[in-house]
Order: structure tokens, then C-alpha cells, then sequence
């Protein structure tokens, strides 16, 4: 987050617009520190905040008809402790607005909100939130059909099409271009309003969240009913375990960071008349470990196939082929197949998850082994794929 310059009109403003009245604001005061005259109307209050911590907090005062009152207004900082990104700091603060004021003898939450850069003037303006429910996103239409298409139909006992090898590697390439873009070196340890510009710290982060999160390896164990027939938790722990001894591997390679769209299945692809590929629904983050993107397409055409026949087998063999020949010799990447594994086991869960997915015992028991076999792996080799299933 930026250092901004906070304006008495500004905050005046803000709290007149709060209490549906006039307010002075008379004194803004950090706390455990002095206090900044609010006496002028010109000069900026500046906002030095914090590069490290949780952010600041500032104590205004000011007159509402003949009441003079006191508020604190508190601002969050980027940091390595899971407040990297815009979203992370948006998502304390209104989890502070939601639950303030249903805890016994804590202090209130007024308002949530959100600093901006007001159009046509060098000052902040300040917008409240706080009388909103839900969030919402407005995005624009295309016209196109899912990829998912294309694989269901070669599940189903389809030929496979000369259209179905250029997709394969036209995705590959796409995939390629998506990761050329490196994390810039440029204010390497400045925060911004995106996010901490930090690459170790942002890739740690990345791999810290695949574990970890709720969308991460352990929150698809969680999501493992405790009786299912065909794994048992003790199974499922020892994947966890393995999985974090993969986090200590993958943490230090932070070089690797690079754009990603964090959701690269064959639902969030289109394909429009013009054969142009159109993305949908990016997740978790602009940047990643480009493995990420690879194993989420990737692992679609071993789990069609064994939806097929039982193993990797044509025509999915050939797209798997193509896919990952096409990527590996675009960008040289051969470090991917090094730290491709979690990821792997990651999507492996997902696709063999009865919360997630209806597929098979067959098909599950298949994936399962998969992971046993891959988490032993120094190193993933694609052309392998039919021995680490093999059961």
C-alpha cells in the first residue's frame, strides 16, 4: 500500500458523509505518537505507513454539532504474513467490520472502507463500504465452447482430430507465453498496492497457499468424507506430510516466479469459431510456480483417459505428449519436472475427490497410487506416466 496524503477536506468529507451532517475535523494523532495539527485546510496530512507490522492507526478528533468525538482509523500494510496481496489486507479488514461488534466488550466497528486517488485532484478520497453484503464481480462475455468438451467427447469414443493435437499445443504455447512473464526485479523489497514486491516472499507464499489453504492440498484432505471406502485418514495424513517435506524443495527456488493463471483446467478454457483460446476465472494471485498451470491441464488428459480405458492410452496419450513436448521445448524448462510433483498431487486429489468429482473406484484407486507413487519421485518424467498408475 502506498504512502498517500490524507487531506483535512478529505476526512472531513468522509465523516460528514458517515454522520449524514457537518464535521470538523480538529486534531489526527498516530498513536504512540504526537499529534498533527488538523488546523489547516491546504496543507496534506501525509500518512507515512509502516513496511512492516499489521499497518497504522490514527486517532482523529473532531466536532458533530456540539459533540466532539473520537475515532480511530486503521490501515493495513503489506507483509509477508499472509497480507502479500490487496485482497488479503481488504479481507482483514472486513473480517474486523464482521465480527468487532459481536464480541462482549470490544470496540466497535463503525465503517470499512477503501482509500483511492480522487479523480481530477492530487488528494485521497476515502469510500465506505460498510453498508454493503456481498461482494460481486462484473466481467465481460465471449462466446466460445469449454475444452472440457473436446476431452468428453474423446472419453466417449471419439477419433482423435487433427484439431485436437493443435489445441493441445496451442495451449501448451499459450501456457509458455502466460509464464514468459517473469517477476520484475525493480523495487525489490517496496510494497505496493498490488502487493509486497518481494519475489522470495511472494513464491513462498504461492507454495505456502498449495499446502496450506483451504483450497490447497490440505483443505481438499479435509474435504475427504472420514469413511470413505477407498482411502483412509492415515492415508491422507501421510500425503500431507509428504506433501509439506515438498514445500521445503519447492520454497527456495523463488527465481522461478513468474505470471500464472492459477487455474488452468480444461472448464476455465474456451475455445471460440476462430479456434482463439479465451481464459476464464484466474485464481489465487497474478504470480506462481509455472508447474501450477502445467499439471492443472495437464492431469485432464490422464483422468479422461482412465475414464476410457483405464490408463493413459491413445488418443490421450498423444495429447499428453503433445502438451507437455510442446511446453518443455518452447520454454527449456526442464527445472519443471523437479518441483511439477505437489502440484501434481494436488490436482490428483481434486479430480479423485467424491465432494469434487463422480469418477469411478477404479478411477480414484488409480489416482491415489499415482500420488504414492509420484511423491517417492526426485523428479516426474511424463513419458513414465502408465508405471507410477500402474496398481
Amino acid at each position: 500500500m502506498k504512502t498517500m496524503e490524507l487531506s483535512k477536506i478529505v476526512l472531513e468529507e468522509y465523516l460528514s458523509k458517515f454522520h449524514g451532517q457537518p464535521v470538523e475535523l480538529l486534531a489526527l494523532q498516530p498513536l504512540g505518537d504526537k499529534t498533527i495539527s488538523a488546523s489547516s485546510t491546504s496543507a496534506p496530512l501525509e500518512m507515512p505507513l509502516k513496511l512492516s507490522g499489521y499497518g497504522q492507526l490514527l486517532l482523529a478528533q473532531y466536532r458533530l454539532g456540539n459533540d466532539r468525538r473520537r475515532v480511530v482509523l486503521r490501515t493495513a500494510t503489506a507483509n509477508e504474513f499472509g497480507h502479500e496481496n490487496r485482497a488479503d489486507r481488504a479481507a482483514d479488514l472486513l473480517l474486523s467490520y464482521d465480527t468487532y461488534n459481536i464480541m462482549p466488550h470490544h470496540v466497535a466497528a463503525l465503517d470499512v472502507g477503501v482509500f483511492r486517488d480522487a479523480p481530477q485532484s492530487a488528494h485521497t478520497e476515502m469510500l465506505s463500504l460498510g453498508k454493503g453484503d456481498e461482494f460481486f464481480l462484473l466481467t465481460s462475455y465471449e462466446d466460445g465452447k469449454p475444452y472440457a468438451e473436446d476431452l468428453q467427447r474423446l472419453r466417449d469414443g471419439a477419433e482423435l482430430q487433427d484439431r485436437d493435437l493443435s489445441r493441445a499445443r496451442q495451449l501448451a504455447l499459450l501456457l509458455a507465453q502466460i509464464h514468459a512473464v517473469k517477476y520484475p526485479n525493480s523495487g525489490a523489497n517496496k510494497p505496493s498496492s498490488l502487493g509486497v514486491q518481494n519475489r522470495k516472499t511472494l513464491y513462498r507464499r504461492r507454495v505456502r497457499d498449495t499446502m496450506g489453504s483451504g483450497e490447497g492440498i490440505m483443505g481438499l484432505l479435509d474435504s475427504y468424507p472420514p469413511d470413505d471406502p477407498l482411502v483412509t485418514p492415515a492415508w491422507l495424513e501421510e500425503v500431507e506430510k509428504r506433501c509439506v517435506a515438498w514445500r521445503w524443495q519447492l520454497k527456495r527456488r523463488s527465481y522461478r516466479l513468474c505470471q500464472v493463471h492459477g487455474d488452468y483446467h480444461p472448464y476455465n478454457i474456451l475455445f471460440r469459431d476462430d479456434e482463439q483460446a479465451v481464459l476464464l476465472d484466474r485464481s489465487r494471485g497474478a504470480w506462481g510456480e509455472p508447474a501450477d498451470d502445467v499439471s492443472c491441464l495437464a492431469i485432464n488428459y490422464l483422468f479422461f483417459s482412465l475414464q476410457r480405458c483405464g490408463k493413459l492410452a491413445p488418443p490421450f496419450a498423444e495429447l499428453w505428449q503433445t502438451f507437455w513436448q510442446s511446453y518443455l521445448e518452447q520454454t527449456s524448462d526442464r527445472e519443471l519436472l523437479r518441483v511439477v510433483v505437489p502440484f501434481l498431487v494436488w490436482r490428483a486429489l481434486v479430480l479423485g475427490s467424491p465432494t469434487w468429482y463422480d469418477a469411478s473406484d477404479s478411477v480414484r484407486l488409480t489416482l491415489y497410487h499415482f500420488i504414492e507413487q509420484i511423491l517417492g519421485e526426485e523428479s516426474f518424467d511424463p513419458g513414465c506416466i502408465n508405471e507410477y498408475c500402474m496398481i
